[in-house]
């Protein structure tokens, strides 16, 4: 199974894979990759492994508890991406459009397992897997998502800039972090290339439409984040905040 270039992402693949098949038994129906590994712009010294599961519906609370074991397992194997996984296990319903009172699903995000539902962020990540997403196991995706349309994106990057990057404005302590504080300079870039196409782009992308259309006063600051961690980091918490506030405006 070659689904990336990265073998040992591919193996930690194969691992997941074989284990949620075993688990879901009747319920798999596909395996999909998307974010930086399906966009091209995968950084092995940063960069997640994003992935979907789709079921054919709601899991029982005992195979969610099977799920969560597996992860934590998986977590200890010593395999090298193994704690680099985030991603959901999503019924075909509710992946084919965005609905915010669909029943939570389970979910993994930096090492944690939980059950809670999807945000905003969703209806990009729809449109990103349906556009883009790699396929590891099961049928094709597009005719297993609507078609996004632009405006849903720019309402989708909207609600995420009210419900998760606003309030930082008034508490910052999730920004101290460097790593955290690149993250959102670029995330900051995707937000407005999407408010101002209508469509997704990739970090670099949008990064490079950033640097080109913000002006000099932002120029440092995104090529500092987009560079994370090669180069010289120094703390950017008030020059962070300031992007947020102006992309929030």
């Amino acid at each position: 199974m070659h689904p990336t270039p990265y073998p040992d992402v591919n193996l930690v693949l194969q691992r997941l894979l074989t284990e949620a098949q075993s688990i879901l038994g009747k319920q798999f129906i596909g395996l999909y990759l998307y974010g930086s590994l399906s966009s091209g712009d995968f950084n092995p010294q940063s960069s997640d492994v994003d992935f979907v599961i789709v079921t054919h519906s709601i899991l029982p609370a005992a195979t969610v508890s099977a799920l969560e074991t597996m992860h934590q397992q998986l977590a200890a194997s010593g395999l090298k991406w193994a704690a680099k996984l985030e991603g959901s296990y999503m019924p075909k319903d509710s992946l084919r459009r965005y609905n915010p009172e669909a029943t939570p699903c389970p979910q993994i995000n930096e090492g944690r397992f939980y059950v809670a539902g999807h945000g905003h962020d969703w209806i990009i990540q729809r449109h990103i897997i349906r556009e883009w997403g790699v396929v590891v196991s099961g049928p094709p995706l597009r005719p297993l998502i609507d078609p996004v349309q632009p405006e849903d994106l720019r309402r989708a990057v909207r609600g995420i800039l009210q419900e998760w990057w606003a309030p930082m404005l008034q508490d910052a302590s999730w920004l101290q972090r460097r790593d955290y504080q690149a993250f959102a300079v670029l995330t900051m870039c995707r937000a407005l290339y999407t408010l101002a196409f209508g469509a997704v782009a990739s970090k670099p992308v949008s990064a490079r439409w950033a640097m080109r259309e913000l002006g000099e006063e932002w120029t440092g600051v995104i090529q500092r984040a987009f560079s994370w961690p090669q180069e010289p980091q120094p703390d950017e918490l008030e020059a962070t905040i300031n992007l947020i506030r102006y992309t929030c405006e």
